[in-house]
């Protein structure tokens, strides 16, 4: 028998283990189980999942060395929808604002393109030069950082969360220019200096969203082309850790759809609920089991709950059962615990109640998350639960494995929305592999500052300090940033109080920045942002450097940092909470 036969065989035989968790305690490098599922049930009048609108803008972040002088470049705007094959008309439109985010709209583009499932590409030649009026069309912008923003809709009758939003930059830079300056702490080095008798703080560079073939993933790249029927591909959650911890990731999150565990998109009426929890069961098992036998390394098994039409998907970190709301032909549950479909606030309160963390996964500004007709509502209980939100993700379907995908999205509207709303969470970036690339399409992490060893313990007998407790703990605090780039480093305080707190203040507030990069990169510009929790008012910026001090209005306030790299990737500080007394 050759090595993929033996594999083939030992995933047939551990699924029929499956309901037996110990069973995948001495299968350290096979994959994940799964037989093929039963028939799917005629009766699947709902959308597939990753079946929305999605579009993107490719904008270079300098001009090529050639353009240099007129700074000019090409934007590409690459609009796909695969609605069950139907085509629809998505009407597009590229502004260029600037310089700084508050400058004006100096050049406009728009069209309507018959978009399908296929992805559809419009490239956009910029000369480098404003057109504010016809006495100035031919003057060139100055030097400085311009914002994009592509608004995409589709037509009429489709869903509201059928609109798309991103926001990029560009530098024009016609010189070299002196670097923003930016206080440092040591480049390349992973622990944080203490912080004002703190504990010290590990970097833990993750990716918190993922899938295998539990659900919609796991295909292999010369064959990955979407999401795929669940369960059917090859490569399940330990190919996955494999994967990325040999990728240099600290850890990995596989957060399987939650309604996908009868092998179907849709309902499967055939489905054994037995067989359904005990997948789930395994998935726990193997993600335990990984990280005892690769310290150093932390393996996350989850669920993405949720659908995309008429919803919105999160990701759940820490559910020990699996949560659903279909039932087969005998009306039986094909779940653990029946949450139902849609229900966020319902969902919020089990959550909490459970003391179960979520991320709002690629959240749209609007149509999804809806809590009493509000997109993205808010309720003290899923303040409670809800403590990452996805500012960036890279394309669900890239099977690029160099690190160089183009194909990014970026949600921080939304997520801004969910802030203004009064939800503490932390930006987070992740990847939403669904080919076997987890984690290698593009440098971006979630970065999470976990509790270290105390000063001066020795190393042996110490446990490892990445631990999923550890790690939980961590997320709880909301001491994370996200990152474009898996060597950045970056550090908010205000008065000393790290990002993720909250904390009563008098007088004035000094916002501190601290950025290193290990693999060279600089800052070319710091936005510092505020708005107020629960006003469901703007997000602002309020100062361009590094280190500003402010005295607040009486009140409750957040304000985070996000910094542009010389290269255009962005990091984003987890905000802190600035309760102001008189």
């Amino acid at each position: 028998m050759n090595e993929r036969s033996w594999r083939q065989h030992w995933r047939q035989v551990r699924w029929l283990a499956c309901a037996c968790v110990g069973a995948v305690l001495f299968a350290w490098s096979t994959s994940a189980t799964g037989q093929a599922p039963p028939a799917a049930s005629a009766e699947q009048s709902e959308p597939k999942e990753h079946s929305e609108l999605d579009a993107t803008v490719q904008a270079p972040f300098r001009a090529a060395p050639a353009e240099r002088g007129s700074q000019a470049r090409t934007f590409v705007v690459r609009l796909a929808y695969p609605d069950a094959g139907r085509v629809h008309a998505v009407r597009w439109t590229l502004t260029l604002s600037g310089p700084g985010p508050q400058g004006a709209v100096l050049r406009r583009w728009s069209g309507t393109e018959q978009v399908g499932a296929s992805e559809r590409s419009v490239r956009l030649a910029w000369d480098g030069r404003a057109d504010a009026d016809a006495r100035e069309r031919r003057a060139r912008v100055p030097d400085g950082l311009y914002q994009l923003r592509l608004l995409a809709v589709a037509d009429a009758g489709t869903p509201q969360e059928a609109q798309v939003e991103q926001q990029w930059q560009i530098q024009v830079r016609r010189g070299r220019g002196a670097p923003l300056q930016v206080p440092a702490f040591q480049a390349g080095l992973q622990q944080l200096p203490s912080l004002g008798g703190q504990a010290d703080y590990r970097i833990v560079y993750a990716n918190l969203h993922s899938q295998t073939r539990h659900s919609d993933g796991g295909a292999p790249l010369d064959a990955c082309h979407g999401a795929q029927e669940p369960q059917t591909a090859p490569f399940g959650p330990i190919d996955a850790y494999k994967y990325a911890q040999d990728h240099g990731l600290d850890a990995l999150l596989t957060s399987e759809h939650n309604h996908m565990y009868d092998g179907s998109d849709g309902t499967n009426s055939a489905a054994v609920p037995a067989e359904a929890k005990a997948l789930y069961q395994t998935g726990l098992a193997e993600a335990a089991a990984y990280s005892a036998a690769h310290p150093g390394f932390l393996a996350l098994y989850g669920m993405e709950w949720g659908v995309i039409n008429k919803g919105g998907h999160l990701n759940i970190f820490n559910s020990e059962q699996l949560l659903g709301w279909e039932r087969n032909a005998q009306g039986e549950l094909l779940a653990d615990v029946e949450t139902p479909k849609s229900d966020y606030a319902a969902l919020y309160a089990l959550m909490r109640e459970r003391g179960w963390l979520g991320q709002f996964n690629h959240p749209a500004f609007a149509g999804q998350f809806l809590v009493h007709g509000q997109p993205l509502g808010y309720t003290p209980d899923g303040d409670a639960a809800m403590v990452l939100c996805e500012v960036m993700n890279t394309s669900a379907f890239s099977t690029n494995d160099e690190e160089t995908e183009t194909r990014r999205s970026n949600y921080e509207a939304a997520c801004n929305r969910a802030l203004a709303a009064g939800y503490h969470v932390a930006f987070s970036s992740n990847q939403d592999n669904h080919c076997a690339n987890w984690g290698a399409a593009y440098g971006n992490r979630t970065a999470v500052l976990v509790a270290g060893q105390q000063a001066g313990a020795g190393a042996t007998g110490t446990p490892p300090f990445l631990t999923r407790d550890s790690f939980l703990e961590a997320l709880r605090a909301r001491r994370v940033f996200a990152t474009m780039d898996k060597h950045a480093q970056l550090l908010f305080t205000a008065n000393g109080k790290l990002m993720g707190e909250r904390f009563d203040n008098h007088g004035p507030l000094q916002l501190s920045t601290h950025f290193s990069n290990s693999a060279g990169r600089q800052a070319a510009a710091i936005a510092i942002f505020h708005g107020v929790p629960g006003a469901n008012g703007s997000v602002t910026p309020i100062a361009d450097q590094a280190e500003v001090t402010v005295t607040p209005a009486p009140g409750p306030h957040f304000y985070y940092a996000r910094l542009t790299q010389d290269d255009g990737n962005l990091v984003w500080s987890a905000p802190i909470w600035v309760n102001q007394l008189p």
